[in-house]
């Protein structure tokens, strides 16, 4: 089976992992090995071609749709409490009998994002079907056939009451009865709350044998053996509930205030403007109240933050967890927070206080495989312990940002500080840039001793001179920079495996043609001084130059 998991990369379908090993051992059937076991038994057989192994009662399946599976409370909570402030915002603050039927709309917007995350529950279950206890899939297609059933009534019923709403001569009969029908779900919904969550209920619960009763505690919450007497106490939940009350309390009143308020008036000017033209051809918008426009209006405020978004706010994670989660004795700074030095200093603490906590997450979303193995070391924060004094930051932040850097060096025509502004516009550019470049010093520095340590010395203390005077582009020709490049790339290649005769061999050779290329990208007069440096000059023409390559050892390398 750990072959069969093809290092992370086989669906969790195809393979059995531990739970469905423990699983198995907690089941009856489990006693159908016997002991000695049976070779012969179809648990311990390879599963035939095109038939998936027997799992337990779980299969999981990469796909984002777990995103709203896994917090469909949430997802439904903040959608409906969206839906609410917009619709009072709308209203003016206006509450009257009208705006309350308008609010009512939030009754089909519950019963349909609870239907959607049961079809997904239905859904995502597939592939255990066949193994899963009948009670699992019994309550799982019960409360499938209940949510669509509940939505349709709701829905109908909320039609029903816009139609009324509409006819001034209307007695409010499905008013009253959706009212009926909202409160009474509301009440049983509240009343299973209580039983579950609070000690004394709960008990009350444990006792009852009704079998009616007992059926809707088992469609609200299927029966778990583990730890189905915990519970907290009733103080520490009423802290817990009252927290977040203020929390979101706090949210909505700015969502709904700096957010959602103002956006009316604008909304509305946009509705009432006439039949516009629009320089490009309008598949939405046109005849529809400039729909399209109105959604870009509104995308800010409903719209998930995207993956830039998360690059763009990344920088300051180290520094916020450190200042708000980290204990005062921990981060207790020995220098001068006043200079520049001090403060590149400070912030390669923070990271290196906040590095453990990011990669325990990124891990965990590991071994809950929901990422693979590249994606964890793409994510994944190096521990900022080392010599470097910059700040190394994960992968998938700097990712193609050297490729990029580079273009921009070759196809520069200007000064020195043009280009390193021009860099800096991408602040991850920027680090990306700074970090490659001492990292570089440091693995070949690493790599050799004697004339070719000498060599690299002198190299980079030119082009740090160089960068100190402004003068970059007159001691390098970057036009031959990705040559360079490609021949660095290639000697990490070989240096990134376990170290062998014949791959020392071929490390000396890379390490040689990367001199070589490296020796035209120098100026004219730097090369003519290095190739009559007699030290340097001798051990090329004795073949000692570079001969012998020192396998890399240094962790932080």
């Amino acid at each position: 089976e750990a072959a069969r998991n093809d290092n992370g990369k086989a669906a969790h379908s195809e393979w059995r992992n531990y739970d469905d090993f423990n699983e198995y051992f907690w089941s009856p059937t489990c006693f159908d090995l016997g002991w000695p076991l049976k070779r012969d038994s179809s648990f311990l057989l390879k599963p035939k071609k095109r038939k998936r192994t027997g799992k337990s009662t779980f299969v999981e399946h990469r796909t984002f749709l777990h995103l709203y599976r896994s917090f469909h409370r949430l997802w439904i909570f903040l959608v409906i409490m969206f839906q609410l402030l917009a619709i009072i915002a709308f209203r003016h603050g206006d509450i009257d009998l009208d705006t309350f039927k308008i609010v009512l709309s939030i009754g089909p917007t519950y019963t349909i994002m609870t239907f959607t995350e049961n079809c997904l529950d239905v859904l995502l279950m597939f592939g255990a079907y066949s193994t899963a206890r009948g009670m699992a899939i019994s309550r799982l297609v019960i409360r499938f056939f209940w949510s669509g059933l509940s939505s349709a009534v709701v829905i109908y019923l909320y039609l029903k009451l816009l139609e009324e709403r509409n006819d001034r001569n209307s007695n409010s009969l499905y008013f009253r009865i959706y009212i009926l029908v909202l409160g009474v779900y509301a009440a049983l919904r509240l009343s299973l709350a209580l039983l579950l969550k609070l000690r004394a209920c709960h008990a009350l619960s444990e006792m009852s044998d009704q079998s009616f009763f007992q059926f809707f505690k088992w469609i609200y919450q299927e029966r778990y053996y583990v730890g189905r007497g915990l519970y907290e106490k009733l103080s520490d939940y009423c802290r817990y509930v009252l927290f977040w009350v203020v929390i979101l309390a706090c949210k909505f009143v700015f969502a709904y205030f700096l957010q959602i308020r103002p956006l009316v008036s604008p909304t509305n000017i946009i509705v009432r403007l006439p039949t516009l033209k629009y320089s490009w051809h309008d598949l939405i918008s046109k005849n529809n109240n400039n729909a399209l426009a109105i959604a870009s209006l509104w995308a800010p405020v409903v719209a998930i933050r995207s993956i830039e978004m998360l690059h763009k706010r990344f920088e300051s994670f180290p520094e916020a967890f450190v200042k708000n989660l980290v204990s005062s004795e921990t981060k207790r700074m020995p220098f001068n927070r006043q200079s520049p030095q001090a403060s590149q200093d400070m912030n390669k603490t923070y990271a290196a206080l906040f590095s453990p906590f990011w990669n325990e997450i990124i891990k965990s979303l590991r071994e809950e495989d929901y990422i693979s193995n590249r994606e964890m070391d793409l994510l994944c924060m190096p521990s900022n312990t080392g010599s470097l004094r910059l700040v190394q930051w994960p992968l998938f932040l700097l990712s193609s940002k050297i490729l990029l850097a580079i273009d921009l060096a070759v196809d520069c025509r200007d000064t020195q500080a043009d280009l390193w502004n021009r860099i800096c516009r991408d602040e991850y550019m920027a680090y990306a840039v700074q970090e490659c470049y001492y990292s570089t010093e440091k693995v070949l520095l690493s790599l050799v001793d004697g004339e070719g340590r000498l060599w690299v010395e002198r190299i980079f203390r030119e082009i740090n001179n160089s960068i100190l005077e402004g003068s970059l582009f007159m001691t390098l020709k970057l036009v031959k920079l990705q040559l360079v490049v490609s021949r660095f790339t290639a000697l990490a290649g070989l240096l990134i495996r376990n170290e062998t005769p014949e791959l020392a061999k071929g490390a000396a050779k890379a390490f040689f043609e990367l001199y070589v290329v490296t020796h035209d990208l120098l100026s004219e007069n730097l090369r003519e001084e290095l190739d009559t440096w007699n030290i340097v000059a001798r051990a090329r023409n004795e073949g000692r130059l570079f001969s012998r390559i020192e396998w890399p050892k240094d962790p932080e390398i």
